[in-house]
C-alpha cells in the first residue's frame, strides 16, 4: 500500500508556516512574522503617514540615518519647541494624523486639485481659525482665514512634492471610523466640535467604513500614486493601538476588533494585488500571544518601548539595507509611548481630552 504520509502537502513547508516553531518556541522578542519584503536602498526616499503609531516608524527611520524625506520643514529660525508644537517633522509633511485610506486618498486629490472641499473647510473657536483637515497642527489656531488658507496652500504644495518624489510610502492604517461632510464627502480626522467648530447633524455624519470602501480607497491611493510616480512602493502596516472611543452603540473592544480586521484584510488584499506593495506585520508583533502583556502600558492602549523595539528590529531585518549603528543616545528601545519626549501626537486622544475639559 502506498505511503500516503510521504505525500502530505504540509511536509515540506518551512518552519515559519507552523505555529509552534515560529510563535511558541522563539524568545518573545524574536518572533518574526514578516513574509515578504524588499530592501530600502540608501538613496531611496522614504515618506510616512498614518495613525499615531506611524510616528514610531518615522522616528526610527530618522534615527537609523535613512533617507527620510520631508518636504515641509519649520521656517528658518523657528524655536525648536515651537516647531515641535506645530508638528513640523512629525511626518514627512505637516498633515497630522491620517487615520483612514479615505482621508489619505482625499489628501492626494486635494494636493493635485482633483478635490476641493466646498463646505466647512475650516472651523472657528474663540475667534481663532482651524484647518478642518489638520485641526491640531496649529496650537491655538490661525489668526484669520486668510492666514489659514495661505498656510494650507503651502502645505498642499509640500504634499504634492512628496507624492512626486518619494520611493517608499510607509502608511500605517489606524481606523475605519470617521466623520465626513454630508454635502461634499470631505473626510475629517476628528469630528467637528472636538477641537473647534461645532457639530451639525445636517452637515456632518459619522461613518464606519466597510471593507469594500476601505479597499476601494486604498487601491485608488496606490494606483493614483503609481500613475504619477511609477517607482513608488508602499509598505502598509496596521496600528496595534486600540480605538480610544467608538461612536457606535457597542463595546469599544468589539469596535476595535472590527476596525483592525477590516484594515488588515484591506492591506492583505493590496499586497496580493500589487507587486509594489508590502505588508509589514507590526500589528501581529505587538498583539501576539507570545508577547503576552509585556508590550502594553497600564492603560492597555499605549505600546511600551519594548514592543516598539521588537517591531523596529523586524523592520530593520527585512527592509533596511546594511543598517548603520544607532548613536548611543538614540536606540530603538528608547522610542515608545512611555517616553514623553517621543510620545506620539494622536488627534484621536482629543476626543477624551475635550470631554474632560467640559466636565471640569
Amino acid at each position: 500500500m502506498e505511503n500516503t504520509y510521504m505525500h502530505n502537502p504540509y511536509r515540506a513547508l518551512p518552519a515559519r508556516q507552523f505555529w509552534t516553531p515560529s510563535v511558541a518556541m522563539p524568545a518573545r522578542g524574536m518572533v518574526d512574522p514578516v513574509s515578504r519584503s524588499r530592501r530600502i536602498l540608501p538613496h531611496e526616499r522614504i515618506v510616512s503617514f498614518g495613525s499615531c503609531f506611524a510616528q514610531h516608524i518615522s522616528q526610527h527611520l530618522v534615527a537609523r540615518g535613512l533617507n527620510y524625506h520631508m518636504t515641509e520643514s519649520a521656517p528658518p529660525g523657528m524655536d525648536a519647541a515651537l516647531a515641535t508644537a506645530r508638528q513640523y517633522g512629525l511626518f514627512s509633511a505637516r498633515y497630522g494624523n491620517v487615520y483612514t485610506p479615505a482621508q489619505a486618498e482625499q489628501l492626494f486629490d486635494r494636493a493635485f486639485g482633483h478635490f476641493a472641499p466646498n463646505d466647512d473647510p475650516y472651523w472657528e473657536k474663540d475667534g481663532r481659525w482651524y484647518d478642518a483637515f489638520r485641526p491640531t497642527v496649529e496650537p491655538g489656531g490661525f489668526a484669520d482665514v486668510a492666514t489659514l488658507l495661505t498656510d494650507q496652500k503651502r502645505h498642499l504644495t509640500a504634499v504634492r512634492a512628496l507624492f512626486e518624489q518619494a520611493d517608499f510610502f510607509v502608511f500605517t492604517l489606524g481606523l475605519t471610523e470617521a466623520w465626513r461632510n454630508r454635502r461634499d464627502g470631505a473626510v475629517y480626522p476628528v469630528a467637528p466640535g472636538v477641537v473647534a467648530g461645532s457639530f451639525d447633524s445636517a452637515r456632518h455624519e459619522f461613518v464606519n467604513f466597510s471593507i469594500d470602501e476601505v479597499r476601494a480607497s486604498l487601491f485608488a491611493l496606490i494606483e493614483k500614486t503609481r500613475a504619477l510616480n511609477p517607482r513608488a512602493c508602499f509598505i502598509l502596516t496596521v496600528s496595534p493601538v486600540p480605538l480610544i472611543a467608538t461612536y457606535e452603540a457597542r463595546s469599544v473592544l468589539s469596535a476595535t476588533a472590527y476596525s483592525k480586521a477590516v484594515l488588515r484584510v484591506a492591506a492583505d488584499e493590496a499586497e496580493r494585488r500589487y507587486d509594489e506593495v508590502y505588508y509589514f506585520p507590526a500589528y501581529e508583533i505587538v498583539t501576539s500571544p507570545a508577547a503576552g502583556d509585556r508590550y502594553w502600558a497600564p492603560d492597555l492602549r499605549s505600546v511600551r518601548p519594548e514592543g516598539v523595539a521588537h517591531v523596529m528590529r523586524a523592520f530593520d531585518r527585512h527592509f533596511v539595507d546594511a543598517p548603520a549603528a544607532l548613536p548611543a543616545t538614540r536606540r530603538p528601545a528608547d522610542v515608545g509611548c512611555d517616553d514623553a519626549a517621543t510620545r506620539p501626537v494622536c488627534d484621536e486622544e482629543v476626543i477624551v481630552a475635550s470631554l474632560k475639559r467640559h466636565e471640569d
